[in-house]
């Protein structure tokens, strides 16, 4: 068990939580996305800013004046190697230039527009179109 979490949080203005603990060796991060400020662990954060956590401490979270947005994100490191180059990342060197490969062959399964830059118009604003027909557009 790598105890990952991916938990999205939302703490009412003048609210508390607090965060449980997990084992020792959890890398564990805390993201303020929205929000007036907050008080983690003591430390005043205003949002956009990230804090890293103790996972086998838990970890007390006083709210400001207005509902507050959190991302935190924990796991056990996996130990294994990492080989990052350009937006590839794999297991070693062999891997990157596989990668690389596959990409210039066939841009990870064919690009199927005209053009390397496509976009939507800047007027057709935020959309989803789904599988099953369903559009959204904000």
């Amino acid at each position: 068990n790598n105890e990952i979490a991916i938990w999205l949080i939302k703490i009412e203005a003048k609210g508390s939580w607090t965060i449980p603990t997990a084992s020792f060796e959890v890398n564990r991060s805390i993201y303020f996305y929205k929000g007036s400020e907050m008080n983690i662990a003591g430390v005043n954060v205003k949002p956009y800013h990230s804090i890293q956590l103790l996972a086998d401490q838990s970890v007390f979270i006083e709210n400001g004046n207005e509902d507050a947005f959190l991302l935190l994100l924990q796991g056990k490191p996996i130990n294994e190697p990492v080989v990052q180059h350009g937006p590839f990342v794999m297991n070693d060197a062999s891997g990157i230039q596989q990668a690389f490969s596959d990409y210039r062959k066939t841009q990870f399964g064919g690009w199927p527009w005209t053009r390397h830059d496509n976009v939507h118009s800047r007027q057709m604003g935020r959309f989803a179109k789904y599988l099953d027909g369903r559009e959204e557009i904000r």
